[in-house]
């Protein structure tokens, strides 16, 4: 099968297409470039041809003979979409959507979107399924929300949308993010041998590890088509729910001698437990390899052989919105976060 990926130079997009190819896949990747910076150690021993190109300037030729498209492009994480909330709009649902058309018209069967769980927000009493109300508390949840509602029309006999709820991604990646909250607690503990929480830590959070995401995703592809066609799958593990007390737990058990300690209620109120028995019944083949610990244990691993430095940790290259700040105000993005055009030398 022939897969265009888009954000293959970001934190899942690197972990995807080398087990994309390894399964025997063509891979085409798309990256616009906005982390090349972030590259935190040497993890994968293949890489597709990328196109280095923006999500919004891909046209209907660019999908030329592509089986399928796996989207993963996009502006990603909450402050982000807080920093730029017209762009992340324009960015997230917009081009999405539009991309979800191209592919259409290009004649692509397979189209899979990396939808979130954040798309729930504050949900309380029993778990949430994929049919239960969605409640988004950010533009960046809020897009996704409006790309499933936007997409989810296009389905016909020969395109198939199929949208993957991802619960919140951790561990390693060579594009590694520490803006996500377990590789976060992870660096801090590495960095001060302190985790100290600013609140009691009871909300909870559903979590999955980034090599679980691209299992969900290569299952997708592999799938019958009418186990997929226009389904919305939550992608994790029903036990690992967690609130975030226990994922500092996991966190400080790891990276032994690190204290820790939490302050009071209040912060983000963000704060849903996620049901994952449909992915888990109905996708053939699929299950969690990772838990809230092994990931710790991994980024443990890492950090000890790359020597993790405070500079590395909270410098702009893992951080999304560090990252971008740091575009915008040195003038290489315009305020529609497309590349500026690049400064000439002069005779």
């Amino acid at each position: 099968m022939k897969v265009l990926v888009t954000g293959t130079e970001g934190y899942l997009g690197c972990l995807l297409a080398p087990e994309l190819m390894r399964d025997g896949h063509e891979v085409i990747g798309v990256d616009t470039g906005y982390y090349k910076y972030g590259w935190l150690y040497r993890g994968t021993d293949r890489a597709p041809l990328t196109l280095d190109k923006d999500l919004r300037h891909l046209t209907v030729d660019d999908l030329e003979g592509v089986d399928a498209v796996v989207h993963m492009a996009e502006l990603s994480n909450d402050p982000l979409g807080a920093l730029a909330p017209d762009v992340t709009y324009k960015v997230n649902h917009v081009g999405s959507v539009r991309l979800a058309n191209l592919a259409r018209q290009a004649g692509v069967s397979r189209f899979v979107y990396m939808s979130s769980c954040s798309v729930y927000g504050v949900a309380t009493g029993t778990d949430v399924t994929e049919t239960s109300p969605v409640n988004p508390q950010t533009p960046y949840a809020e897009c996704k929300v409006y790309v499933e509602r936007d997409v989810t029309p296009l389905a016909d006999d020969t395109f198939s949308p199929t949208f993957l709820r991802n619960a919140t991604a951790y561990g390693a990646s060579p594009r590694q993010r520490f803006d996500i909250v377990l590789n976060n607690l992870a660096g801090v503990a590495w960095t001060t041998g302190e985790i100290a929480m600013t609140s009691d830590g009871t909300p909870w959070r559903p979590l999955v590890h980034g090599l679980d995401i691209a299992k969900a995703i290569r299952l997708v592809l592999a799938a019958p088509r009418d186990v997929i066609h226009n389904q919305i799958f939550n992608v994790g593990d029903s036990e690992q729910n967690y609130q975030v007390k226990e994922i500092a737990d996991a966190v400080a058990s790891v990276f032994t001698g690190c204290r820790l300690s939490f302050g009071d209620n209040g912060g983000d109120n963000r704060s849903y437990r996620v049901s994952f028995d449909k992915i888990a019944t109905t996708l053939p083949g699929f299950s969690c390899d990772w838990n809230a610990l092994r990931g710790a244990q991994q980024l443990h691993e890492v950090f000890t052989r790359i020597q993790l430095d405070t500079e590395t940790f909270t410098g702009r290259g893992h951080t999304r919105l560090k990252q971008l700040q740091y575009l915008i105000g040195s003038g290489q993005l315009d305020a529609d976060l497309f590349w500026a055009a690049p400064a000439t030398a002069t005779p």
